[in-house]
């Protein structure tokens, strides 16, 4: 099998690509990427979340590393992904990660952190590939396997970026929706510690996932909205299987989106003191170039994928970094999505504003002077080549109906503007032989206009 690299790791279906055998030659791959460049000196942490067969597979890689002369620190029990990625940059170690993020139960999957504790990139990952099946030189002596309990360090960490009192002190209702996923026995803990209250939904581990998926998305949310609905001026929290996004549910019970938390926090955190840039990606919304400009904050665009918005972090002086997915981050924590943390600011802005989620909202909506209607549309096609030829095609428009292009993008796909308030991104995806198509404009009329105005099979 050929084992690839996506955006954020190898993912597989368990028991059919993501076996033993395919595990042990990627983990042989990424010793030998970590001995080239650091040798045998460089540690090893671990990591799982609560997938199937995550524990198994994550420790046979540690014996793995151990039986080739690394030394390996592993987890003591399921882990997020921010917070091993935190304990790598404080330990100048590197990490791999089993998760398949927010993925249907079925798959598994292996993430690489190096010691600046973001995504791999391109270049990183790369040469792990090219590895693959190459022989392997062991150490002369057998490395060991520690077993370590990685959120102590995190949990000091969050005290000196969270102010807890402020939040303590705030009169909304928090529910907090575990998703069976990796952040139960973390956010709600941290919650606890503080004497901070809240109520929670779905707090066990299960590999199905209650038959849905670790995706804190409107579709997967919906005990979580119809409780905050329910239940007087409350709001809603959740994370991802591996804890690195986040969903946030408002006092209106209605999703709010990732870019609209993005700018809530990057207004919270400029208040605090925070000065330098906002990363976001190319699929990212409008809404953030508009409010940025007004506040004075420069906007640095990147490809999708926080692999790249993670090295802009670590290139740039940046207050926040994110993308539309549900991930982001900030300055003086790590290069990496943080859900947890994420979480954590929302309350935090919220109280220290004395002000709801909703009218934290109606602020950004007020400064842009509209609010951005979205939509996306995916079509699968049969090749990579019937989707370049498509690209190409884009990238020679004028005019979509009665609306002139005035600029076009191509770092990832071709993002087409008309006007300063209207995009439609064309990319495709990184996995699968799809074209991802994103709408954006400040009118829900113009919206429905633009999609059905273009029309691929017409180019």
């Amino acid at each position: 099998m050929v084992i690839k690299f996506g955006t954020d790791g190898w993912r597989a279906i368990l028991d059919k690509d993501f076996t033993k055998d395919n595990v042990r030659r990627t983990t042989l791959a990424i010793g030998k990427y970590v001995k080239d460049n650091f040798g045998f000196g460089k540690k090893f942490l671990i990591g799982y979340d609560p997938r199937n067969s995550a524990d198994e597979y994550s420790f046979y890689c540690a014996e793995v590393l151990k039986s080739i002369g690394f030394s390996v620190e592993y987890s003591e029990k399921i882990v997020p992904t921010p917070i091993l990625a935190y304990n790598a940059k404080i330990k100048n170690a590197v990490a791999i990660m089993f998760t398949a993020s927010h993925n249907p139960p079925e798959y598994l999957g292996m993430k690489f952190i190096p010691d600046y504790a973001g995504p791999a990139t391109s270049e990183i990952t790369n040469e792990i590939v090219k590895n693959i099946d190459l022989p392997f030189d062991d150490a002369d002596n057998e490395g060991q396997i520690k077993i370590v309990d990685f959120s102590v360090e995190y949990f000091k960490h969050l005290d000196s970026i969270i102010d807890f009192d402020s939040i303590k002190r705030l009169k909304t209702n928090i529910v907090f929706d575990g998703l069976y996923s990796a952040s139960i026995g973390y956010f709600d803990k941290i919650l606890k510690s503080k004497n901070i209250k809240f109520e929670s939904l779905h707090m066990v581990y299960d590999i199905n996932f209650g038959g849905g998926m670790p995706d804190p998305k409107p579709k997967y949310l919906k005990e979580l909205i119809e409780k905050v609905k329910s239940t007087p001026d409350a709001i809603g929290l959740a994370n991802d299987g591996d804890a690195d996004r986040f969903g946030v549910i408002s006092e209106k019970g209605e999703y709010v989106s990732p870019n609209e938390v993005i700018l809530i926090l990057l207004e919270h955190l400029i208040q605090k003191g925070y000065m330098g840039s906002v990363v976001k990606t190319v699929g990212s919304s409008i809404l953030i170039d508009i409010v940025a400009k007004k506040l004075g904050i420069d906007v640095i665009e990147t490809p999708v994928g926080f692999k790249h918005v993670g090295e802009a972090m670590r290139k740039y002086d940046v207050i926040i970094g994110g993308e539309e997915s549900g991930g982001l981050s900030i300055k003086g924590h790590i290069p990496e999505k943080d859900g947890i943390l994420a979480n954590l600011l929302i309350l935090e802005a919220m109280a220290m504003s004395n002000k709801t989620l909703v009218e934290l909202q109606q602020q950004l909506y007020d400064i842009a002077g509209t609010k951005f209607y979205t939509n996306r549309i995916d079509i699968e096609l049969h090749s990579q080549d019937e989707i370049q030829s498509i690209l190409e095609k884009v990238r020679n428009i004028k005019a979509i109906g009665e609306y002139q292009v005035t600029s076009i993008d191509t770092k990832d796909g071709v993002k087409l503007m008309l006007g300063d308030r209207t995009k439609i991104l064309i990319r495709p995806s990184g996995t699968e032989p799809l074209l991802r198509i994103y709408f954006e404009t400040d009118n829900n009329e113009k919206l429905e206009i633009l999609k059905n105005t273009f029309n691929i099979n017409k180019l």
